[in-house]
């Protein structure tokens, strides 16, 4: 589990959607009350904190946690205003354990927790249900559905929900093609009121995402898309 502290709901929906893709779970929180109030309840393994916040501010938060023996060992990440060296330092002075200057990268944001997490001694993330994963594999593409997450030539892929959904539904059809109309209706579902160019601009970002690998999604001309078997 981790925890979230960020007071803009847009930037909070975009790193909890983020972490959930990379196979985290991930609790939100906007203020230092409800982030307390959970603490009490059940501690996470990381907490992303940002500085800036209402009421109690982040450095406050950071200074309550290395204080309490309960939560002293929770590794933190601060996320700090771009250039704003001060709170860099005076955070990682109250034992922060990294920081991210915003405007941060997602794909920055997960790697640091993984780099964090590892000095910790800790692996994530993990399964505690004890189910098997469901994996769909072509070549050096691999789709984990259980933890919902992809990897190309050991490299991780960070898709929107649709882009992963395209991808699952091309893998688990090797070699069979989809007309763009198709797609629309299984991806899109079939009321919605969009145009097939839709489709062409998602498997472009897929392409790209997908690096080298990424080439093996086809277009079959006055048709649509397929992806070809990777040997």
């Amino acid at each position: 589990m981790i925890y979230l502290v960020e007071d803009d709901i847009s930037i909070r929906d975009l790193m909890s959607y983020t972490l959930k893709i990379a196979g985290y779970e991930c609790e939100g929180f906007s203020e230092s009350e409800s982030f307390f109030a959970a603490m009490e309840k059940r501690l996470p393994e990381l907490i992303l904190l940002d500085i800036m916040l209402p009421g109690v501010d982040g450095i406050s938060i950071l200074k309550t946690i290395r204080s309490t023996d309960r939560y002293s060992d929770i590794p933190v990440i601060m996320t700090t205003a771009k250039g704003s060296e001060f709170d860099k330092v005076i955070a990682l002075d109250l034992g922060a354990d990294d920081y991210l200057a915003k405007p941060f990268g997602m794909m920055e944001m997960v790697s640091r927790i993984k780099a964090v997490l590892r000095r910790m001694g800790k692996t994530s993330p993990a399964h505690t249900d004890g189910s098997s994963d469901i994996i769909y594999s072509n070549g050096p593409i691999l789709m984990n559905d259980t933890r919902h997450t992809v990897t190309s030539s050991d490299e991780e892929v960070l898709l929107t929900l649709k882009e992963y959904e395209l991808l699952k539904l091309l893998m688990q059809n090797i070699g069979v093609v989809f007309s763009r109309d198709t797609l629309l209706q299984r991806i899109w579902g079939i009321d919605f009121m969009g145009e097939s160019r839709t489709v062409d601009v998602h498997v472009g970002t897929l392409r790209n995402k997908l690096g080298v690998n990424g080439d093996h999604i086809v277009t079959v001309r006055g048709v649509g898309y397929k992806m070809e078997s990777i040997e």
